[in-house]
């Protein structure tokens, strides 16, 4: 990838022991659009002002914004890629899809840093957003999740991870951002436990205590493994997850917050269209007899520079009948396919 990529937000730093997932929605009115256009210049200042309090807890900030939201704060042109979230359905199962305009992913070593930097981000923002979701996520023991098994295994590292999840040439006006999914999933752990390690093992498709991927000859083609992993042109293509746990035992809550990232939403859409209708049709991920969504949303992360720059968007001087779409960009094609360790994805031409 180019060095003159525009540099990304915090989309592969380092997974973190705790974080904060907030979706919002933005208020109608001028006045509200200016204030979270304002807000897009002030978020790198109130990252940094919280995070000197403990440098080396690795308090982040990753923000993004949804389809209809793009239209209404920022106007033409738009992300080549985004659009509402593909919303899937297929018997019992159903990836639903929720409002959602904002989406803020805080995180840091320490909760109490995650907590003042949602509180001031909530507070510079005031009555211009309310908020529809909020997690409060832990790493839980060695980057499991709640049903036991290591969440994450197939993440790329280093300079793959930021192929994987940067664009660059695809869509030029907005290179340096990403793509992102999250999905919020509740599991009947009653059910889940009732089950035996090994029958647990085939679902997911790799050795509970070890984490070692299961023999092809004895691992189920619905396996939550084998649905997430995903090729192109005989490559892998991967995204970059960040799941966390979450939960409320008192309430009989626990969860698995996804969030994927990507350079391009069609892998993961690919996935969850796996997960949720099966490859082939009706070969569906088992891990969705034991797991729901309850949430689910697509946005588009800017690079950091056109976050702090979106401060001076005007969507009102877009010139009338301008194309949404960047000159030469294209919109993906609808996909499908996801996990809960929302696995790993093989080949796409845009690396993903």
């Amino acid at each position: 990838m180019s060095n003159d990529i525009p540099e990304s937000q915090a989309v592969c730093h380092p997974i973190t022991r705790s974080a904060i997932f907030i979706v919002a929605k933005v208020e109608s009115g001028s006045a509200h659009a200016d204030t979270v256009r304002g807000w897009c210049a002030d978020i790198a200042a109130l990252v940094r002002a919280v995070g000197m309090r403990a440098p080396a807890a690795n308090l982040s900030c990753v923000c993004g914004f949804g389809s209809d939201a793009w239209d209404r704060l920022f106007g033409p042109p738009r992300p080549a890629s985004l659009h509402p979230f593909r919303e899937i359905r297929s018997g019992a199962r159903h990836a639903v899809a929720t409002p959602g305009d904002i989406l803020m992913h805080i995180r840091a070593d320490h909760m109490d840093l995650c907590f003042e930097l949602a509180a001031q981000m909530l507070e510079r923002l005031g009555g211009a957003v309310s908020v529809v979701d909020e997690v409060h996520g832990f790493r839980y023991f060695d980057l499991r999740d709640i049903v036991g098994f290591v969440d994450g295994t197939e993440n790329p590292a280093g300079r793959e991870a930021v192929d994987f999840t940067t664009i660059s040439v695809e869509d030029p006006a907005f290179a340096g951002g990403s793509y992102v999914i999250v999905q919020k999933y509740l599991h009947d752990m009653a059910a889940w436990n009732a089950l035996s390690v090994e029958q647990q093992e085939r679902i997911i498709g790799r050795k509970k205590l070890s984490d070692i991927e299961l023999d092809a000859s004895v691992k189920p083609s619905s396996s939550h493994s084998s649905l997430t992993t995903i090729e192109e042109n005989g490559e892998e293509v991967k995204i970059l997850r960040h799941n966390m746990a979450f939960g409320r035992p008192g309430a009989g809550e626990f969860g698995t917050y996804f969030i994927g990232y990507a350079r391009t939403p069609s892998p993961i859409e690919q996935m969850l269209e796996n997960m949720f209708i099966g490859r082939p049709p009706g070969n569906y991920d088992r891990l969705l007899d034991y797991s729901r969504a309850v949430t689910g949303g697509l946005f588009f992360i800017p690079s950091a520079s056109l976050l702090e720059a979106l401060a001076d968007r005007d969507p009102a001087s877009a010139a009338p009948g301008a194309d949404p779409q960047p000159a030469g960009t294209a919109p993906d094609e609808a996909r499908g396919d996801g996990t809960l360790n929302i696995g790993s994805l093989k080949g796409t031409s845009q690396h993903e």
